[in-house]
């Protein structure tokens, strides 16, 4: 048995209106629409809930218990909806953000004041992984991805795309020398990634073609780790714009082998899981990132 909102609304209003054609009217239905709704409810049933004659309808005692039974019902999905309203117009609720522990700490977190206070009843969850996780296996509403996307069973969000540089600093630099060529980065220390090893072919022009898979000499899986040993004069790195540009602003790294370095842009994109319209506080955090992403990047 599976009593439908509208069979319990049609009932609801025929009690109330006093007709079958006073509810019609006020539902803006057929007559025989809201007949058939009402003889499907009594079928479900499998009792009476109103007696018919030509004159009037009159409620049976069975209809008296279930009239209480369904009002409540329905002021229960009104209330459900009002309240859903109010969130999309003030958004409200937990928002669990996923992202490399980099891009949480050089890009989301210099946010987050803005987006409290634009959205107070947003309480905002950061959870850094350099791996790449399962939203619903991690209860994670919203996940920021690098590069290409594989998932394919993820809805995404594109947000702008970070520029690739190879770097160092200038004291590791003036100790061990500023390679000429690329084929000078055999003599240097680099460091590298874990994993993916993608992220070991550096978007470099050589002899040989483009793209210059190194052999690092440090590796590390953490992006962080990666900054953090360049800035203390390890080695050379290739990393996307948004975690240094506060380095080379400041003139803790420069640019190795510009002439060399093929202009390379990763995609950036927000994923999440939603096979129907987004709730108020995934959308607004989406857009908010929309906003503000294209100057940070």
């Amino acid at each position: 048995m599976k009593i439908s909102t509208e069979e319990l609304l049609a009932f609801v209003t025929v009690v109330d209106t006093g007709s079958i054609t006073g509810a019609a009217q006020q539902l803006d239905q057929t007559t025989s629409g809201i007949s058939r709704a009402l003889t499907r409810l009594e079928q479900k049933l499998a009792t009476t809930l109103l007696n018919r004659t030509t004159r009037r309808l009159e409620l049976t005692e069975e209809g008296r218990l279930f009239l209480a039974n369904a009002r409540k019902i329905i002021a229960a999905i009104d209330d459900a909806e009002e309240e859903l309203a109010v969130r999309r117009e003030h958004p409200a609720g937990r928002l669990r953000v996923n992202g490399a522990f980099p891009f949480i700490l050089h890009v989301i977190v210099p946010l987050v004041a803005e987006f409290r206070e634009r959205y107070p009843g947003i309480a905002l969850e950061l959870n850094a992984s350099d791996t790449i996780i399962d939203l619903l296996e991690q209860r994670t509403d919203i996940a920021i991805r690098h590069g290409q996307l594989q998932d394919s069973s993820l809805h995404a969000r594109f947000m702008g795309h970070t520029r690739l540089r190879v770097l160092a600093s200038p004291a590791y630099l003036a100790t061990h020398g500023t390679p000429e060529h690329v084929g000078h980065l055999a003599d240097h220390s680099l460091i590298g990634f874990s994993q993916p090893e993608s992220l070991n072919t550096w978007p470099l022009r050589h002899a040989e073609g483009d793209g210059y898979t190194i052999t690092p000499a440090l590796v590390c899986s953490s992006g962080e780790s990666v900054l953090q040993l360049a800035e203390q004069d390890n080695g050379i790195v290739c990393l996307s714009d948004f975690m240094t540009s506060k380095a080379r602003s400041a003139g803790r790294l420069v640019e190795v082998l510009p002439q060399f370095t093929m202009t390379t842009f990763q995609p950036i994109h927000a994923v999440y899981y939603r096979n129907t319209g987004l709730s108020a506080r995934i959308r607004c955090f989406l857009d908010f990132l929309g906003e503000k992403l294209p100057g940070m990047l």
